[in-house]
C-alpha cells in the first residue's frame, strides 16, 4: 500500500512478473491486482492495493484499502514511501499506524534520493518504528534481497508499528478531549483497529469508524462519546498536523542533505572569518544550484508555454510509439498472409473451402488483428511509461488539471483525448494513468466520441466526392458533433461516475525528475501488452466470427451471403436511419475495423470483391479500394444517404480493439456494454437526423 506515484505497481510487477491477475474488487469498480511469487521455499500471494493518500474512506480506493486491512489475517503489509520526499510521503504510514497488521516500511526511489544528495539512516527509523525499514529501488530487481529478508522476518515475527509516539502527539494536540474519547473505547481495540487508531478517526469525524464503535460499546459509552466529540473543532486538520509532527520526529536526524551539511560548514567559516567575500562566494554558489532541470520545470509548470509544451510532448509520444509498434504490426500482417496461404493449401488438398476460409478469416485474422493492436499498445505503454517514470507525466496532469476539473475529470484526461485523434485504442490504454475509476471511465466514454486517424482516412474521400468544395463544412460539422457528444456523455453519465463531491481537481505530489530505467519500463510494457492481447483475442475473435459467418458463401456471390439476405430484409429499417443495405453493411463491418469501410464499399459498389473478401481485408487492415470509389458511389446513392453514412460511421463504436481495450482498462463488462450501446445508438440516431434534414436541401 502507499500513495500514488510511490512505486507500488513497479514493485508489484517486480515481485510477481507475469504471474498476476487483474480484475475488480467484489462489489467495487476499482482495479484489483493480485499475483504470486516464490522465494526461500515459500509461496507468497501479493495484493496491490489502490493508491491513496490516507485511510479516511472518502473515496472508493480508500474504502477498498481500508476494508482489506480490516479483514485481518494478513502476513505482512508493505507500506511504500517515496524516499526523495520522505516528509510528505510518510503520511500514509502515519494513518496506518495503530492498525495491528505486521508491516514493513519500504523506502522506494532511493536512487533519486541519493541523486538529490540525501542520506537516509534506515536503521534509525527502524528502531523508532519497531518494524523493518528497507531502502529500495523497486525498478531494480537485483536489489530485492534486503526486501526478501525483511519480508521473511516480518512473516515470522509479526512485528507491528509502535504508535506510542504518535499517540502522545495526538494527546498533546487535543488535550482533555483525547482522554475523554479514548476512555470510552475498548482497551484492546476492535478487530485490527487499536484504541488509539479508533480515537483518532472518531475525532476526525470518520463515519464508518463511528458506526463500528457504536456497535461495540454500550449506550452509556456512546452517549459519552457523542458529548466529547461535539466539542471537537477542526478535527481533520489537527489530526493531520499531529501526524506530520510525528513524521518529523520519526525522521529527525535520520535524513540529511549533503548540500545542507556543506552549506552549514560554509556558513560557519564565513561567520568566523567575518569576510564579506566569503559570504559573496557562498551566495554565488547557491545561485549556481539552479539546474537545467529546474529551469525546464519552471517552463513546464509555471509559464505561458506550459500547455503548448505538454500538448507537444503528448503528440511526440504518440508518434514515437509507432517506432516499436511497426515491427510488431508487420508480424501481424505476416500472420494474415500465412493464413491465406494455408487456406489455398487446404483447398488444393481437397479440404472443403469452408475450413480454409474459417482458418484464414477467423483464426489467423483474429491473431493478426490482436498482434497488430498489441503492437500499438506496447508502443504507447513504452513511451508514456518513460514519461511517467521520468516524472514528466505528473506535470502534464498538473498543467491541465484546472481546465479538466470543470468536467469532473483530472488533468490526466487530456492525454487520452489527444491520443484518440491518432487511435482510440491508444487513448483508452492511456487512461490507465488516471487513479480514480469513475474519472477513468468517464474519460474513456468521452474519448470514444473523438474521430480516430482511421476515420479521417474514410470521411474526406466521401465528403469530397459528394460535396466538392462543401467538404470542409462536413468536417466542421463533425467537430461540432464531437464536442456536443462529449458534452452529452458528461451530462448523462458524469453524475453516476463522478459524484459532485468528488469533482475537485487533482491532489498529487509532483515527483522529482529522474532518469527512467528502460529495463523496468520495458518489463511493465510487456506485461500490460500481454494482458491486453489475451483479452483482445476473445473480443476480436467473436466479432470476426460473426461477420465471417454473415458474409461467407460457397460461390462468392453477393446474393448468396447471409448478410445480403439480412441487409435486404431490414433495409426498410436501415433506410429510416439514412442507409441502404450496402452502406449499412459498411457501417456494420466498421465495428471490427474502421478503415474496413472503404474496402467493403468498394467491394459492394465497384464489384471488385465479394463481401467476404472485403471483410477479410477489413480484419487484416489491408483494404482493397477502387481508386474512383467516391465517384462510383456518387452515381449509386444520394447525397443525403452519403452524409448520413459519414456521420453514422464517424460516431459509431470505434472498433473491436477499442471495446477490448476499454474492457481491459475499466474491468467492467457492464460499463463497456453501456459505452458500446450508447455510441451504436447515437450513431444511428445521428444518421437518421442528418438524412432527414439533408433531404430537405438535396
Amino acid at each position: 500500500m502507499g500513495q500514488p506515484n510511490s512505486g507500488k505497481s513497479t514493485l508489484f510487477n517486480g515481485l510477481t512478473g507475469a504471474r498476476q491477475h487483474v480484475g475488480n474488487w467484489p462489489g467495487k469498480t476499482v482495479e484489483r491486482k493480485t499475483g504470486t511469487f516464490q522465494h526461500g521455499g515459500r509461496a507468497y500471494e501479493v495484493v496491490d492495493l489502490p493508491g491513496s493518500y490516507a485511510l479516511s474512506a472518502m473515496s472508493p480506493e480508500e474504502e477498498v484499502t481500508r476494508g482489506f486491512l480490516a479483514q485481518g489475517g494478513l502476513d505482512a503489509v508493505l507500506v511504500l514511501a517515496d524516499a526523495s520526499q520522505l516528509e510528505r510521503s510518510l503520511y500514509m504510514l502515519a494513518d496506518f499506524a495503530g492498525i495491528s497488521c505486521p508491516a514493513v516500511l519500504v523506502l522506494n526511489l532511493m536512487d533519486v534520493a541519493e541523486g538529490q544528495g540525501k542520506r537516509i539512516d534506515a536503521a534509525a527509523i527502524e528502531r523508532r518504528l519497531g518494524v523493518p525499514v528497507v531502502p529500495l529501488v523497486a525498478a531494480d530487481r537485483t536489489r530485492y534481497d534486503a526486501l526478501y529478508q525483511a519480508l521473511e522476518r516480518t512473516c515470522d515475527e509479526r512485528a507491528v508499528i509502535d504508535p506510542a509516539a504518535l499517540e502522545r502527539a495526538m494527546a498533546q494536540r487535543f488535550g482533555s478531549t483525547w482522554d475523554a474519547v479514548a476512555a470510552q473505547l475498548p482497551e484492546e481495540g476492535i478487530g485490527p483497529y487499536s484504541r488509539f487508531w479508533l480515537a483518532a478517526k472518531l475525532i476526525e469525524g470518520d463515519g464508518p469508524a463511528r458506526e463500528l464503535v457504536r456497535q461495540h460499546v454500550d449506550a452509556a459509552a456512546n452517549a459519552a462519546l457523542d458529548k466529547a466529540l461535539r466539542g471537537v473543532k477542526d478535527g481533520i486538520q489537527n489530526a493531520g498536523a499531529a501526524r506530520f509532527a510525528w513524521v518529523e520526529q520519526l525522521i529527525a536526524g535520520a535524513v540529511e542533505r549533503e548540500e545542507e551539511a556543506a552549506g552549514g560548514r560554509e556558513k560557519n567559516a564565513a561567520s568566523a572569518a567575518g569576510s564579506r567575500e566569503a559570504a559573496s562566494t557562498a551566495s554565488t554558489g547557491n545561485a549556481k544550484t539552479a539546474s537545467p532541470l529546474s529551469r525546464f520545470d519552471r517552463l513546464a509548470t509555471g509559464s505561458l508555454l506550459s500547455k503548448p509544451l505538454a500538448v507537444g510532448m503528448i503528440l511526440l509520444g504518440f508518434v514515437l510509439a509507432f517506432v516499436p509498434a511497426i515491427p510488431i504490426m508487420m508480424v501481424g500482417g505476416m500472420i494474415s498472409s500465412l493464413g491465406q496461404e494455408a487456406a489455398f493449401a487446404l483447398s488444393g488438398a481437397g479440404i472443403p473451402d469452408v475450413v480454409g476460409s474459417f482458418l484464414s478469416g477467423v483464426v489467423c485474422n483474429s491473431l493478426c488483428f490482436g498482434t497488430m493492436m498489441v503492437g500499438y499498445v506496447f508502443g504507447i505503454n513504452l513511451v508514456f511509461g518513460l514519461y511517467e517514470e521520468s516524472g514528466y507525466m505528473a506535470r502534464i496532469s498538473y498543467v491541465f488539471d484546472h481546465a479538466m476539473s470543470r468536467f469532473g475529470l483530472q488533468g490526466k484526461s487530456l492525454m487520452p483525448f489527444l491520443m484518440c485523434f491518432g487511435c482510440t485504442m491508444g487513448g483508452v490504454s492511456g487512461s490507465r494513468v488516471i487513479d480514480s475509476w469513475g474519472q477513468r471511465m468517464l474519460t474513456v466514454m468521452m474519448a470514444w466520441a473523438i474521430p480516430c486517424g482511421s476515420t479521417w482516412g474514410v470521411v474526406p474521400v466521401l465528403a469530397v466526392a459528394f460535396f466538392g468544395m462543401g467538404a470542409p463544412l462536413v468536417i466542421v460539422g463533425i467537430f461540432c458533433v464531437c464536442v456536443l457528444l462529449m458534452w452529452a456523455v458528461g451530462r448523462l453519465f458524469g453524475p453516476r461516475l463522478v459524484k459532485e463531491g468528488e469533482r475537485a481537481g487533482l491532489v498529487m505530489e509532483l515527483p522529482p525528475y529522474h532518469r527512467p530505467r528502460l529495463g523496468n519500463v520495458l518489463h511493465g510494457a510487456i506485461l500490460k501488452s500481454r494482458q491486453m492481447f489475451v483479452r483482445a483475442i476473445r473480443v476480436v475473435a467473436i466479432f470476426a466470427f460473426a461477420i465471417w459467418a454473415l458474409t461467407y458463401t460457397a460461390t462468392g456471390s453477393v446474393e448468396g451471403s447471409a448478410l445480403y439476405a439480412l441487409g435486404t430484409a431490414i433495409e426498410p429499417i436501415t433506410q429510416f436511419f439514412g442507409m441502404g443495405w450496402q452502406t449499412f453493411t459498411a457501417w456494420l463491418c466498421a465495428l471490427v475495423l474502421k478503415e474496413s469501410a472503404l474496402g467493403v464499399l468498394s467491394g459492394l459498389f465497384a464489384g471488385g470483391a465479394t463481401p467476404n473478401a472485403a471483410v477479410v481485408t477489413a480484419v487484416t487492415g489491408g483494404v482493397a479500394v477502387a481508386g474512383n470509389i467516391g465517384e462510383i458511389m456518387a452515381q449509386a446513392i444520394s447525397a443525403p444517404e452519403a452524409l448520413a453514412f459519414i456521420f453514422a460511421f464517424t460516431f459509431n463504436m470505434p472498433c473491436a480493439a477499442s471495446v477490448s481495450a476499454t474492457w481491459g482498462e475499466v474491468h467492467s463488462t457492464k460499463w463497456t456494454v453501456i459505452t458500446a450501446a450508447f455510441y451504436i445508438a447515437s450513431s444511428l440516431i445521428l444518421g437518421c437526423i442528418v438524412f432527414h434534414v439533408a433531404s430537405l436541401f438535396f
